[in-house]
Order: structure tokens, then C-alpha cells, then sequence
């Protein structure tokens, strides 16, 4: 399904970063350990992209499939070319040379292998949960953050990487099914309808936009989903997902009786 480009006439100015990522679990550390006790083993609730890819490195390196998959959608959106101003590349955003090399990665263009990169970003994880005990959080802050960052056992991480693994946590949610009404179950992830809300040059603004948007959506009625991504370098897109045309149209009626103007 093409997607239509909406305009968005209000905009966000003056932002400052938010303390804890909105919509995301307020305390990340006991919402990765109840994920872990309880519903580690559920399946996705849609097909996404590079499925063989993703299901190989769950079952060679013992993890959740839908872990991956949250790394996944929030670091890439899957996206097998995407990179970052860190230079991190590839669906998993591994960090070249360093991390790269230290999974045994010798060439750049190894990363853009979805496989190769998928199973790298496994390994990774594997290593840090090793590291940090089993404790998922603290694993997913020094992905982000890296391990020299993160103690073993710390109480206290710093703010971004907090923030890092409530994000990765909201992602988590939509890879489990919480994610499109009418387009649950088996169905392709690349049937989602998407529309360009607005971009930014820093996540924290992006956020930020998500947020005052929820906020101001009516509580009950038409269910919207509004996300953001790094869709390129300093490039930060906020984005509408929808189901269908009428799940479109719906949602951009809900949108505009909110204070957005959609085009």
C-alpha cells in the first residue's frame, strides 16, 4: 500500500528532553523483569521483515524472538542500510569498527547482510546479559550505551540509557500485537500503511511530539498509532500507522479534531 505524506501545520518548538520516555514503562528495570518471567516465549504479533533472519538468532543464541525484534524496530526499523552519526549500521545498529570487530566482523559491508547483522546484534546481547547477570535492563542500556558505561549490579544508570530501554520497552509492545488494530496475527508488518507526521534533527524532540500528541488525543474512540524512527543520519521522523484507507481517514479525522492540521 503507497502511503500519503501528511502536513502537519503545528509544530513542536522549544521541546526540552523529557525526563522518561512517554508511553513508555515508567520503571523499565521491573518492566523487562516481568517480560522475562512471564512473556518472553510469546509470539510476535506480526510478521516483520527478515523473519528467518530473526527466528535463526533467537533459536542459535537462546533468546526471545521478540526481544530481538524491539532492538530491531527501534534502533532500524529494520532497515538493513540504515546508519547513524555514531556510526552504527544495519538492522541491529552495530557499531563499526569497534563493536564490529570485537564480534568478529572484519568487513563494513558484512553489516548490511540483514543475517550477519541480525545474528551480530544476538551475540551482542548475549554477551552483555552475561554480563550483567540476566538483567535485561541493564543489558539493553549498555547496547546503547556501551558495557565501559554500565557497572554490573548498578542501581543508577544514566538518564539516556534509561531512557534507551523504556524506548526499546514501548517498541516491545508493538511487536507484540499492541500495536495497528485490524492488522494483528500473521499479518506482513510491510502492509502497514505509513504517513510522515513530521521530522527532526534529535530523538528527543521526536519523542517529545509523540508525547504532546497522545496527549491530546481523546480517551476511547479511534485508536491512533504514532511513532518515531531514525530514518537516516540527524534524521528523526515521526510517523502515523494505519491499517487501511478507512483506518487512514479515521485516524486523520481523530488527528485534526486534536489541534493537527493533516493535509
Amino acid at each position: 500500500m503507497s502511503t500519503r505524506a501528511l502536513a502537519v501545520l503545528w509544530l513542536v518548538t522549544g521541546c526540552a528532553a523529557p525526563a522518561a520516555a512517554s508511553g513508555t514503562a515508567e520503571d523499565p528495570a521491573r518492566a523487562w523483569a516481568q517480560y522475562m518471567a512471564s512473556a518472553s516465549t510469546l509470539e510476535p504479533g506480526y510478521t516483520f521483515p527478515h523473519s528467518d533472519c530473526f527466528r535463526r538468532a533467537a533459536r542459535d543464541h537462546s533468546l526471545p524472538l521478540t526481544l530481538l525484534l524491539a532492538v530491531a524496530r527501534g534502533e532500524s526499523d529494520f532497515d538493513p542500510v540504515a546508519k547513524s552519526r555514531a556510526n552504527a549500521h544495519g538492522v541491529m545498529q552495530i557499531q563499526w569498527p569497534g563493536t564490529a570487530k570485537h564480534l568478529g566482523i572484519q568487513r563494513l559491508s558484512q553489516l548490511y547482510d540483514p543475517c550477519v547483522n541480525i545474528d551480530a546484534g544476538a551475540r551482542y546481547l548475549v554477551e552483555l546479559l552475561d554480563r550483567y547477570d540476566g538483567d535485561l535492563h541493564l543489558a539493553l542500556a549498555a547496547y546503547n550505551y556501551g558495557p565501559g558505561r554500565i557497572r554490573p549490579g548498578a542501581t543508577r544508570i544514566p538518564s539516556g540509557a534509561r531512557w534507551y530501554s523504556a524506548y526499546i520497552y514501548r517498541h516491545l509492545g508493538f511487536v507484540l500485537g499492541g500495536g495497528v488494530p485490524g492488522l494483528a496475527g500473521s499479518s506482513l508488518y510491510s502492509e502497514l500503511g505509513r504517513s510522515l507526521l513530521v521530522s527532526f534533527g534529535e530523538p528527543y524532540r521526536a519523542e517529545a511530539f509523540v508525547a504532546l500528541v497522545e496527549d491530546r488525543l481523546p480517551d476511547g474512540g479511534t485508536p491512533i498509532q504514532v511513532d518515531w524512527f531514525r530514518t537516516g543520519v540527524g534524521r528523526f521522523d515521526v510517523v502515523f500507522t494505519y491499517a487501511d484507507k478507512d483506518a487512514f481517514e479515521d485516524g486523520a479525522r481523530v488527528l485534526q479534531r486534536a489541534g493537527f492540521r493533516v493535509d
